[in-house]
């Protein structure tokens, strides 16, 4: 079985490579992947899927399915394939989504033998809402044993640390006044807004190293001669426990609430983006990654004490069994989202990242589900995690 999966990721390697860098070229937005999705869509039908398309209300996703998906096992690759403004495919989801879509076709005809459904998932806008976090929410990944991706990244890792992430705007009112001629008449939400950010900052002695906490000013008033009576803030608040950050986004609202009973002014709030957690680990999912990771002579060379981010698949983990296993691109100390990165999705290492990519991503379904006492510890490591 070893050999036939990677006598088919090799035999897709042309098509895939030219399907990578057709979307490396032609960068899509965060939900606006239309013109890519489009084209993997076609391609997998091509290949003999039954493609949904658009998917659970999401214009630029999509499910695929191939065979009879009467099966005892389910398993969802995931495949990421939005770009980001300015720098296009700096983290590397042109790739990313390639590999989903080499591993997928190279796994159609084990199906049977592994008594397991494998569909490809095509999850939109993780750089910005995240559409694994729609999909849990609506139930999409309820069904499955097992969920996986490759991103790609500067180093091996057989799993990264994801920091759990929510988002916020926070909106300050004051009372407009004339800044010179009566400025004791107005109530400053630009203060409001600045004693919060001191207060964070006081705060952040009193966290834990993991936690980052990070904003800017969306809107800071009018003219320097007016009290600014309406300021709103952005604010980041991540963490490697999803239960803990919801601990410090608690410290960061008393922080909202000081600026305000200093000043006067008054606030309110909504989510920008959809809360990422933190990614679940699984010790027998991980434990079959080392031995693919060695099977296919990738070196582990990951610093695992490093924080990768945070992603949506983090959402996943919490739903079922879920792999994020990242591949080196670039030499080590260049940053994913930066141009330097972008430059390389398109290069050989990155037509041999496609490849490895897909091996690791279908010999770990494989040796998974090929193996009942694997499925029963993985499905026990995930219900007292």
């Amino acid at each position: 079985m070893k050999k036939r999966i990677i006598q088919a990721v090799e035999g897709g390697r042309e098509e895939l490579s030219a399907l990578n860098d057709d979307i490396a070229d032609h960068p899509e937005l965060s939900g606006e992947e239309f013109q890519t999705s489009r084209k993997i869509v076609e391609l997998l039908r091509g290949k003999g899927y039954e493609v949904e398309y658009p998917f659970d209300g999401l214009e630029t996703a999509f499910r695929g399915v191939a065979g009879n998906n009467a099966h005892k096992y389910k398993v969802a690759i995931m495949a990421e394939y939005d770009a980001l403004p300015e720098v296009g495919h700096a983290c590397g989801h042109c790739l990313s989504g390639a590999i989903s879509c080499l591993a997928a076709i190279a796994t159609k005809d084990i199906q049977d033998e592994l008594e397991t459904d494998i569909h490809i998932i095509g999850t939109p806008a993780e750089e910005t809402d995240g559409a694994k976090c729609k999909m849990v929410k609506d139930g999409v990944f309820d069904g499955y044993d097992m969920a996986i991706m490759v991103h790609l990244y500067d180093q091996n890792l057989v799993t990264p640390r994801l920091l759990a992430l929510r988002s916020d705007m926070y909106t300050f009112h004051g009372k407009a006044a004339h800044a010179s001629a009566s400025p004791w008449e107005g109530i400053n939400a630009f203060n409001a807004a600045q004693l919060m950010f001191h207060g964070i900052d006081m705060l952040r002695q009193h966290v834990t190293p993991d936690v980052r906490i990070h904003g800017i000013i969306r809107d800071g008033g009018e003219a320097p001669n007016i009290v600014p009576e309406k300021v709103t803030a952005e604010l980041y608040v991540r963490a490697l426990d999803y239960r803990y950050m919801e601990e410090v986004n608690d410290k960061v609202v008393n922080c909202v609430k000081a600026g305000c009973l200093a000043t006067g002014a008054t606030w309110d709030t909504y989510p920008t983006a959809a809360t990422y957690q933190d990614l679940k680990l699984n010790p027998t999912g991980l434990d079959a990654l080392r031995e693919i990771f060695d099977e296919l002579d990738i070196p582990d060379n990951g610093d695992y004490d490093a924080v990768f981010g945070s992603a949506d698949a983090g959402n996943v983990s919490y739903v079922c069994p879920t792999f994020h296993p990242c591949l080196q691109l670039a030499p080590r100390g260049v940053a994913i989202h930066t141009r330097e990165f972008a430059e390389l999705v398109k290069t050989d290492a990155a037509h041999e990242c496609l490849v490895k990519g897909a091996e690791l991503v279908a010999l770990q379904i494989a040796k998974i589900f090929s193996d009942e006492n694997r499925i029963a510890a993985m499905k026990r490591d995930f219900e007292t995690a």
